[in-house]
């Protein structure tokens, strides 16, 4: 499994209860609904655990979060710094 499958995975069994028919990766978590401050908060810990990288508040943005593409395309930029440092 990717990481946009495992995060879409997450996405729906957390946030859509099973129902991911209507998310795709560039469906917007906050204009659809999808993910409220609270929901950021849960997708952040998941993130965090499931990836091993450290999410800093200045990056809690919506280019980073706001749907699934955003969010892959910010774990692969985490996880190379990771192992560039």
């Amino acid at each position: 499994m990717n990481n946009l499958e495992l995060i879409k995975e997450f996405v729906v069994e957390n946030f859509l209860f099973g129902d991911g028919d209507r998310l795709d990766e560039e469906t917007s978590f906050f204009e659809s609904g999808i993910v409220d401050s609270t929901g950021v908060v849960e997708l952040i810990a998941f993130l965090e655990e499931t990836y091993g990288v450290k999410v800093n508040d200045e990056e809690i943005i919506p280019e980073n979060f706001d749907n699934l593409k955003n969010i892959g395309q910010f774990i692969e930029r985490k996880r190379q710094n990771l192992h560039t440092s």
